[in-house]
């Protein structure tokens, strides 16, 4: 299993398609907080409620200086439907060969419903202006998730 990573570490830097074709590089993002969470599967019920969390807190996390992309291993044209379909007004990213998921920690080893399977690990982590991992949480639990988060970060409703 990929080690986690942990407030402090680097994190890693990337290249990701995202659902509008356009390519997306963490580095290209200095200076700004930037909220990646990553997700199983476009458009199944636990990632659309995820989703469209964030999508409604997106004001208030954005007003609060917090850019959020979503990453999952979904081809491109999968996550353009997803967009269309929910409205989301974040990029969400393909991570086709999970390089980015397993970097992050969050592919691994799962149980679901007694079942243990291998695929994506749902976190969250956030990173500072600076390149730095701020906050680490994995094994989230789609419902209630971002409301958690905003209250760590200190993030009220818009």
């Amino acid at each position: 299993m990929p080690e986690r990573l942990a407030p402090g570490d680097t994190a890693p830097d990337f290249t990701l398609t995202a659902s509008d074709g356009s390519s997306v590089t963490l580095s290209g993002l200095r200076g700004e907080h930037v909220v990646l969470y990553f997700y199983p599967a476009a458009m199944t019920p636990g990632c659309t409620t995820q989703a469209c969390d964030f999508r409604d807190s997106l004001d208030a996390l954005n007003a609060a200086g917090y850019r959020v992309l979503g990453v999952s291993p979904d081809p491109v044209a999968k996550l353009a439907r997803f967009v269309e379909r929910d409205g989301l007004t974040f990029p969400l990213l393909s991570d086709p060969d999970h390089a980015v998921l397993e970097a992050y920690g969050a592919w691994g080893e799962k149980t679901m419903y007694g079942r243990t399977s291998v695929g994506v690990v749902r976190s969250t982590v956030v990173v500072g202006p600076d390149g730095t991992v701020v906050l680490a949480q994995h094994n989230v639990r789609a419902k209630g998730h971002v409301a958690r988060l905003r209250k760590d970060l200190g993030v009220d409703a818009a």
